[in-house]
C-alpha cells in the first residue's frame, strides 16, 4: 500500500472500502517528507477511516472551501482533509506537525 502510493502519480488510492482518499500536491510532498514511522502510520490511520471518516475526525472552522474541512490527529501530526460525500472522496489537503500544519 505505501509503494502505492509513492508510486501513483495521480494521488488517488482506492481500494474496496467506501471512501477514497485523494492527495493534493501540497499533500502528497507533505507526507513524502515525513520520517518513515510517522509516514507509515499515518497511511494506516488513513486505511483504517476510510469506512467511517466523521467517526476520527473533527470540523475545522475559518478555512474556507467548497468542502467541509476537518482534522485528524496521529499523536503530534495533524492530517487536514476535506470530505466530499458526493464523489465518496477523502481529499488530503496537508500533513504536518502540529505547530506547523495550520500555517498555509
Amino acid at each position: 500500500m505505501i509503494l502505492y502510493l509513492l508510486e501513483n502519480k495521480s494521488g488517488v488510492v482506492e481500494s474496496d472500502s467506501m471512501y477514497s482518499i485523494v492527495f493534493t500536491k501540497s499533500a502528497k510532498r507533505d507526507i513524502n517528507n515525513l520520517p518513515n514511522v510517522i509516514f507509515d502510520r499515518i497511511v494506516l490511520v488513513l486505511e483504517r477511516i476510510k469506512s467511517n471518516p466523521r467517526k476520527y475526525v473533527r470540523p475545522l472552522r475559518g478555512i474556507k472551501s467548497d468542502i467541509p474541512v476537518y482534522r485528524l490527529r496521529v499523536g503530534d501530526y495533524r492530517v487536514i482533509l476535506g470530505i466530499n460525500d458526493e464523489k465518496k472522496e477523502l481529499v488530503i489537503l496537508r500533513v504536518s506537525h502540529r505547530k506547523n500544519v495550520y500555517n498555509f
